[in-house]
């Protein structure tokens, strides 16, 4: 599924959290802006995100609930490929539109600030939270991992290939592939609100522009270089595409759009399958010139632990 609007979720995420510290004041006092818009109470959607308990949920579960009733929709209709990704960026350009001209009640295009605002006595943008974040961050991405590796292998994982290979033989066979991908569309926008709110905190504010189209594709770019269809490319390539925007646009602030693109480009046309999956590539050439006799078939088995094992039991008894 290729989609162009988990720019959505991840700003939804970073929204919630940031709702949340600038909230934490002395009783009756409300976030600067509020003042300026010449807003004197509290809106009521405000209100639940004083607790930390109700926004560490809301940041999973409100970008999941919104995921799982768009995706729902969609893919009740069989709508697929192509025209999946359309309707996900023309969800993001409504989302877009709702949050900039909602000046008074979220700050519009000015986003929430939150470097200055307060997490339990400190200052977010101190050293002390900032490297408390860098080790949640950490610690989300490893719990991350570990649960998409949980729910790709076994047999959801294979009937989830399955509905990507064939999805109407997996449909013909008596299961409803809409189910199954209305879940794993929830859970990547409930990821994508959790890295919404770890990177409101440490960048120091959330706009509008996290709901940008180039913002969601530059997630596409991560993972077409990392290597799509495998779980540790997606990581590899947003820390490398991450770490050369950072040195890129340093020194040349007004061509790394041109920079991404041509990094696209050259991906899409020279490496199809990715940093991970040119490397798995070679690695089967490396034991073919070794002796080592690989099996032509698809899915692959020799890449199959599981059927490795069987052989391996098989070849000793």
């Amino acid at each position: 599924m290729l989609s162009l609007g988990h720019g959505i979720f991840f700003a939804l995420g970073g929204y919630a959290f940031a709702m949340f510290l600038l909230l934490q004041l002395p009783a009756g006092k409300l976030p600067d802006f509020f003042s300026l818009n010449g807003v004197t109470e509290l809106p009521w959607f405000w209100q639940p995100f004083a607790s930390l308990p109700f926004t560490l949920v809301a940041t999973i579960l409100i970008p999941a609930a919104i995921a799982g009733v768009v995706g729902y929709f969609i893919f009740r209709n069989r709508i697929r490929g192509v025209y999946f990704a359309i309707l996900t960026q023309a969800a993001l350009i409504v989302f877009y539109n709702l949050f900039t001209s909602q000046q008074k009640w979220i700050n519009g295009t000015n986003g929430l600030k939150t470097d200055s605002a307060l997490f339990f006595g400190k200052v977010v943008s101190s050293i002390e939270v900032q490297w408390l974040f860098y080790l949640l961050s950490l610690a989300g991405l490893v719990g991350a991992y570990a649960i998409c590796r949980w729910l790709t292998n076994g047999r959801f994982g294979r009937l989830l290939m399955a509905i990507r290979d064939d999805e109407p033989r997996v449909r013909f066979s008596g299961y409803d592939p809409t189910s199954f991908k209305v879940f794993v569309l929830a859970v990547s926008a409930a990821l994508a609100g959790v890295s919404g709110a770890l990177y409101t905190v440490q960048s120091g504010i959330i706009t509008p522009n996290a709901m940008d189209v180039s913002f969601s594709i530059e997630m596409i770019i991560w993972v077409a270089v990392g290597g799509r269809g495998t779980l540790i490319g997606a990581v590899i390539g947003a820390l490398l595409v991450n770490f050369a925007k950072s040195i890129l646009s340093e020194q040349f602030p007004t061509f790394w759009l041109f920079f991404q693109g041509a990094l696209f480009l050259v991906v899409v046309t020279g490496l199809p399958d990715g940093i991970v999956g040119w490397f798995r590539q070679n690695g089967s050439k490396w034991q073919q010139l070794r002796g080592d006799r690989l099996l032509a078939t698809y899915p692959q088995v020799d890449l199959d632990e599981e059927l490795q094992s069987e052989r391996n039991i098989g070849g000793k008894s």
